[in-house]
């Protein structure tokens, strides 16, 4: 019975970012702004994707789920951090904290296999034009989607059902802005190597898998480009790859770099600077990167745009 006493935790604290007091204001609206941003430029892909028949191509259909994706991801983590910074209210029920790991985990597996799917798109666009719409059918997107979200359903599940067996005897602060797993099972007076070998094991699969995925899809399109005789054809190419790839990078470089490497080389402030930057600021820089470098999102904007002004004159 005392064992069982021990292991319920009723809640966390979160500590957030470790700023000063004088400095809350600022970075609570700085986040509030990336926050919007990121809702409203993923919203208006979605709107534009939607509206648009010219947009209803494999490419957009991806980015349209993608751009969901992203804001279900950052409001995840983001609102709640924003409404501690607010409030000074720190705490977090360990059923609200579980939830939040559990939908983080399947978020960013899902975020994940998306990348992939447009990158193997362009591959397919680029590398074989000719038999584009014949490989890139509507039967084969619909298909990684709804693979994409039960891997990532599953993977999610099983990194919650693990933590859920866990006893948290004494420590219940969590040093981060939102509940991140690594933070979690280190505060657990359990055993974790089995939640340790399903971080690496199923990380694999959702990460490094997709990640290697996606060098070679550009490292192939790069080769094809290369070989085309046209300069301008390859700036351009390079050009939009390139943007892609920055963020893909930017994304896993993060993520590898809190999951995957010794947690001895990683300090506290260190792993939420990395957080912040895969949680945060690559769903606000993915409307951009992809959509305003995009002649068809452009023109799809101005499309509405007029349609919006002329219907109000």
């Amino acid at each position: 019975m005392r064992t069982e006493n021990q292991s319920r935790v009723s809640e966390f604290l979160l500590l957030g970012l470790p700023i000063w007091p004088d400095q809350q204001a600022v970075v609570f609206a700085l986040f509030l702004l990336m926050y919007l941003t990121t809702v409203l430029g993923n919203l208006l892909i979605i709107l534009l994707i939607r509206l648009d028949s010219s947009l209803h191509t494999p490419m957009y259909f991806f980015l349209s789920h993608l751009a969901l994706t992203d804001i279900s991801f950052s409001s995840v983590t983001v609102p709640k951090m924003l409404t501690n910074m607010r409030t000074q209210h720190l705490s977090i029920t360990s059923e609200g904290c579980i939830s939040q790991t559990y939908f983080f985990i399947f978020f960013a597996d899902l975020d994940s296999f998306l990348i992939t799917s447009m990158a193997y798109d362009r591959y397919v666009a680029i590398c074989h034009p000719l038999h584009y719409t014949t490989i890139m059918s509507q039967s084969l997107c619909v298909m990684l989607v709804a693979v994409s979200w039960v891997i990532a359903c599953a993977c999610a599940l099983l990194h919650t059902l693990l933590l859920a067996q866990l006893s948290f005897c004494v420590k219940n602060t969590v040093p981060h802005f939102f509940c991140d797993l690594g933070s979690l099972l280190r505060l657990s007076c359990s055993d974790t190597s089995l939640n340790q070998l399903v971080i690496f094991t199923a990380g694999l699969t959702a990460i490094m898998l997709p990640f290697l995925c996606i060098l070679v899809s550009y490292g192939r399109i790069g080769v094809t480009v290369l070989q085309v005789p046209s300069t301008k054809g390859i700036c351009k190419a390079l050009s939009t790859c390139g943007s892609h790839l920055s963020v893909v990078i930017l994304y896993y470089a993060a993520i590898i770099f809190l999951y995957f490497l010794p947690s001895s080389i990683n300090s506290n402030a260190n792993e939420i600077i990395a957080s912040v930057m895969y949680t945060v600021v690559t769903p606000m820089l993915n409307p951009f990167i992809y959509s305003l470098r995009n002649k068809d999102m452009k023109g799809a904007f101005r499309k509405l745009f007029n349609k919006k002004t002329y219907s109000s004159n």
